[in-house]
């Protein structure tokens, strides 16, 4: 076993038996997209804040939050899909082949969605070329959203459609059909 195979069976292992059923995946995935959302949150408010102390505060505090929320609950969002997102290809069975490819479609769509609402905004208050209004911390902020929107959509997505594992029942009837 490779170490990021070991650090996911532990992290699988540690991860509570509530995840076990869709609503609280999805409540997880949820919690996943709002703190996603931050990341436009903090677009939004150094645009319309920049330059000045209030958009740096504000921007700081929202990156904390981030931090703070944020990497617990990416973990667990990476156990809860068991790496499918992050695992080389050779690594999955098809079934998890198929589940990813199935994320990760769902996430491009999504993502060239933002995309166009992105470049048709910015359009719109760019209207004055060189003369823009548009504060150079927000546009680095912008574009720092988008690639944060391309890393983890497709991981909250995956977490999102993963499918309730087969009761015990259904397990032992496998088992007992393979007999």
């Amino acid at each position: 076993m490779t170490k990021h195979a070991d650090r996911l069976a532990e992290l699988e292992r540690r991860l509570p038996a509530r995840y076990a059923r869709r609503r609280p995946r999805r409540i997880l995935a949820g919690a996943g997209a709002v703190t996603l959302g931050l990341f436009w949150v903090d677009a939004a408010v150094s645009w319309a804040l920049a330059p000045g102390d209030a958009a740096m505060i504000t921007n700081f505090v929202i990156l904390g939050v981030l931090i703070a929320a944020g990497i617990p609950l990416w973990s667990q969002l990476v156990a809860v899909t068991r790496g499918l997102t992050s695992r080389r290809e050779h690594d999955l069975d098809e079934r998890q082949l198929a589940a990813r490819l199935r994320a990760f479609a769902t996430a491009h769509r999504a993502t060239t969605l933002v995309l166009v609402a992105v470049l048709l905004a910015v359009s719109v208050a760019d209207r004055d070329g060189r003369e823009s209004q548009i504060p150079g911390a927000a546009l680095f902020l912008i574009l720092f959203a988008l690639l944060a929107t391309h890393v983890f959509l497709p991981l909250i997505v995956a977490a999102w459609q993963a499918p309730d594992p087969p009761d015990d029942d259904d397990e032992q009837e496998d088992a007992q059909a393979a007999a």
